[in-house]
C-alpha cells in the first residue's frame, strides 16, 4: 500500500453500540421505525455537514404527544405530515429494537439496524474523520 493513503483521511458516518462498529460511507441517509403506539412508519432524514449531522427531514402519519411541532410544514400529498426541522446535532443516541424494526436508509441500501445490534442495545451515530488504519477495526456497511 502507498505510504501515502495511510494518511489520508474522510469523513463517514460511524454507527456503534458495545464496541462493535459500523461505517457508513454516505452523504445522506433515512432512519425510519415504526412508532409503537400508532404502529406507523416514521422516518427522519440526515446529512452529513462537515462533522457533524443535520436533521434535515422529518415525516409521519399523524400528530401525536412528543411530535415536534416547531419544524416549518413541507406541503405533501404522498399522506405524510412532512417538516423542515435542519437540527445541527452532534451525535444521535438511541435504542434499536426488533419491535420497532429501526433501519437506515440510503440511495443504495437498506441496513436493518435491529439485525445488526443485539435487541435494546444503545448506539450512537456521528459523523467521524477516519485515516484508512480506522476502517480496519470497523465494517463498511
Amino acid at each position: 500500500m502507498p505510504l501515502f493513503l495511510t494518511f489520508f483521511h474522510w469523513s463517514v458516518i460511524k454507527i456503534e453500540s458495545d464496541g462493535e462498529s459500523y461505517f457508513l460511507n454516505s452523504d445522506s441517509f433515512t432512519l425510519t421505525w415504526i412508532h409503537s403506539v400508532e404502529n406507523e412508519p416514521w422516518y427522519e432524514v440526515y446529512e452529513r455537514d462537515g462533522r457533524q449531522l443535520v436533521l434535515t427531514e422529518t415525516y409521519f402519519k399523524t400528530f401525536g404527544a412528543g411530535v415536534p411541532s416547531e419544524g416549518e410544514i413541507i406541503e405533501s400529498d404522498d399522506g405524510f405530515i412532512r417538516m423542515a426541522v435542519n437540527r445541527e446535532m452532534s451525535q444521535m443516541n438511541m435504542i434499536v429494537s426488533d419491535h420497532t424494526e429501526t433501519t437506515i436508509l440510503t440511495d443504495t441500501k437498506e441496513i436493518p439496524l435491529y439485525e445488526l445490534f443485539k435487541p435494546y442495545s444503545e448506539i450512537e451515530i456521528k459523523v467521524q474523520r477516519v485515516y484508512l488504519w480506522n476502517m480496519w477495526g470497523g465494517k463498511p456497511l
